[in-house]
């Protein structure tokens, strides 16, 4: 009687269940390498090609364009940091291209426009994938940079610790709120932005520039040492009791 009451109903007794095809929890890991497989071929593919582009030939071509050239320059340079090109070259162009100012500002822009874009394709590839390759360990990375905000965003854009466009997609695979990595992002983006436009903008005509125009830079500068001396001085005393 009891053996009649455990069988599910439908039952046929001596019949061995069929196993499910997929597990839905395997599937989902399936899915999300495979999206990080096509984010890697994706953004390999573009650095190619960007490597292989005749940049000076488009570069005056932009120029050309008149009023709308800081809009196209900060769209192709948020291109280029999207595919990893480094941020200091794509920078150094822009104030070769249009001015120290203007420079500067589509510089920014193209920053901006990079870090949006890496921050949403890395969250699209996901960090489930990348959790079950790092563990637990990946877990705790990303409760630290929760927890300290945008005071984390801020240290690590400060720290050249990877090229720009790594560090978005790497963000785009942690909990970070995204308002918190774009305000601290932009932040930190400005000192670097306004140094390396007026230095390309130095080289490209040294006869214009002057004091009040590395002014900027150097305040720039200056600014961006402060902060890194500050934090190194702020963690050796968070670090001291443990």
């Amino acid at each position: 009687m009891t053996d009649n009451l455990d069988r599910p109903t439908g039952a046929i007794p001596g019949a061995v269940q069929a196993a499910p095809i997929c597990h839905p929890a395997a599937m989902s890991r399936r899915h999300r390498l495979l999206r990080v497989g096509l984010l890697i071929l994706g953004v390999g593919g573009l650095a190619g090609a960007a490597a292989l582009l005749p940049m000076r030939e488009i570069g005056d071509a932009v120029v050309a364009l008149g009023p709308g050239a800081a809009v196209a320059v900060a769209v192709l340079g948020g291109l280029l940091l999207s595919v990893l090109v480094p941020r200091t070259a794509v920078t150094v162009a822009c104030g070769a291209l249009l001015g120290a100012a203007t420079g500067a500002i589509a510089a920014l822009a193209a920053a901006i426009i990079a870090a949006t874009a890496t921050y949403y394709l890395g969250r699209w590839a996901g960090r489930g994938a990348l959790q079950a390759k790092a563990g637990g360990r990946l877990a705790r990375l990303d409760g630290w940079l929760n927890r300290r905000g945008l005071a984390a965003v801020l240290l690590v854009r400060f720290l050249p610790l990877a090229p720009f466009g790594l560090v978005g997609y790497a963000y785009g695979t942690t909990s970070v709120c995204r308002k918190r990595y774009l305000l601290g992002t932009t932040i930190a983006a400005i000192p670097s932005t306004v140094t390396y436009a007026v230095i390309g903008a130095a080289v490209a005509a040294p006869g214009r520039m002057g004091p009040l125009t590395i002014a900027p830079a150097v305040i720039s500068f200056i600014l961006s040492t402060a902060i890194v001396i500050r934090w190194r001085q702020t963690s050796r005393r968070v670090l001291a009791p443990a």
